[in-house]
């Protein structure tokens, strides 16, 4: 019985040593890295959808993975990032935060500080540098 039950446990362990191995390769697969519910053209709750908002403002290309097609995906990304709510975003492999902290990064100008470290150029550069031409034109 008790070999049953260590095998089981091996099995557990093994099964989430993979799990948590895969998340790592795929936060690390690209620069932006997101774990939602639903997709970026059909996001399934609120959060997930504020999170695609802010990064299709930003212009930002990013590796999305739908958490409501995986449960062992969406158990194993809260254990992997120690954060128990969807949706996380990783940005050069580091966690970063969910809906809430992404948002206040935006607001702050954060966001486009931590893009750039990565080689992202925010398109919200492109349109304030535009206005700021513009007002300049006007001016003249």
């Amino acid at each position: 019985m008790l070999n049953v039950g260590g095998r089981l446990t091996r099995i557990i362990i093994r099964s989430f040593a993979t799990k948590s191995d895969e998340i790592g390769n795929l936060v690390k697969k690209n620069k932006v890295v997101v774990f939602m519910k639903g997709i970026p053209e059909e996001p399934r709750c609120g959060f997930s959808n504020a999170v695609v908002q802010i990064f299709r403002m930003h212009g930002v290309p990013y590796d999305a993975h739908d958490v409501l097609q995986d449960e062992e995906l969406r158990q194993g990304i809260k254990e992997y990032s120690k954060w128990p709510t969807i949706p996380q975003v990783f940005i050069n492999g580091d966690f970063v935060g969910g809906c809430d902290i992404l948002l206040e990064m935006h607001r702050n100008g954060e966001l486009v500080e931590e893009l750039k470290k990565v080689g992202i150029k925010s398109a919200l550069l492109d349109k304030e540098n535009t206005s700021q031409s513009e007002s300049t034109k006007s001016k003249e």
